[in-house]
């Protein structure tokens, strides 16, 4: 029977295999979903699958530096104790690579690059069976430069968080301390031309109406021109964390990042910290176990 690509799309979510296993399951068991999720487990392609509802939120960042041009990756797993694992250092140093090679527009698109005759995603669930975890490429950037910009890039923590920056006009050793700037600062501009106009808006607006607060419960009620003063000058502490360049250097806080680039300049910054931004599940190990003796 012809196999809809809705179909493969639909197994491929429920396990995490790639979509050629996907398929080739589906037209061996006629298309019958459930057949075709046991045909991929017995396979061991699909052995993680029924932990596709637990949360990934452990991992390791890394990157890569090849020629002109450079990735940085997360790629998540459900407990520290897997991203300490040897094999699933070599997986994330493997999909940092296919993709730095690759360079694809997207994580659906990256786990479709082939490697070694499989694509990305069916490598990532063959060792997710493997390891007996989850295992999930979660977000990449790419960056490509010209001949005259330099990289920079610093791993922390073992890889829990990583930095990448495209610089012009300095050295390595300056590329590589403005990563780390980024890895342990974590602005979120570069400077204040690139911070959007909503997002200064919105500051100011935040920042008077605490003014206006503080005011009305003051003994002595400011006038409006020193209220508007204070605004500004509150809102430009809170730029100089926010942006890179106003930031204090981290190596030597007598002098801002501006100062220490003199006349470099960062022209691209991504920092990637393991799990940012997800839920991190608390588990009950009594009740886990229960759950597999179930299944």
């Amino acid at each position: 029977m012809a196999i809809s690509a809705k179909l493969v799309k639909e197994l491929r979510e429920k396990t995490g295999a790639g979509m050629m296993d996907c398929k080739k399951a589906l037209e061996a068991c006629d298309g019958d979903l459930e057949a075709s999720f046991d045909w991929l487990r017995e396979k061991g392609i699909a052995k993680a699958a029924k932990k596709a509802d637990r949360i990934a939120a452990e991992g390791l960042t890394a990157f890569v530096v090849d020629g002109n041009a450079a990735a940085i990756v997360e790629v998540n797993s459900e407990t520290d104790f897997v991203a300490k694992n040897a094999e699933f250092q070599e997986l994330v140093a493997l999909t940092a690579k296919a993709i730095v090679n690759a360079k694809p527009q997207d994580v659906e698109a990256a786990l479709q690059l082939d490697v070694d005759g499989k694509d990305l995603g069916t490598v990532i669930a063959e060792k997710s069976g493997k390891i007996g975890e989850k295992l999930s490429l979660r977000r990449f950037a790419v960056m490509t430069k010209n001949d005259d910009e330099i990289f920079g890039a610093y791993s922390h923590m073992g890889g829990k968080m990583c930095a990448l920056v495209k610089a012009a006009g300095i050295d390595e050793v300056k590329a590589k301390d403005i990563a780390m700037q980024v890895a342990a600062i974590a602005p979120q501009y570069i400077d204040r031309t690139a911070i959007p106009a909503e997002i200064l808006e919105h500051e100011r607006t935040v920042l008077k109406a605490q003014a206006m607060e503080e005011n009305a419960k003051s003994a002595k009620p400011k006038p409006e021109n020193i209220i508007e003063k204070m605004i500004e000058g509150r809102l430009n502490k809170n730029l100089k964390e926010m942006c890179l360049v106003d930031q204090a250097f981290i190596k030597d806080s007598d002098q801002t990042v501006a100062q220490y680039l003199g006349n470099g300049k960062v022209l691209e910054m991504v920092r990637f910290e393991v799990g940012e931004g997800m839920e991190k599940r608390e588990e009950n190990f009594a009740e886990e176990v229960a759950a597999q003796m179930r299944g």
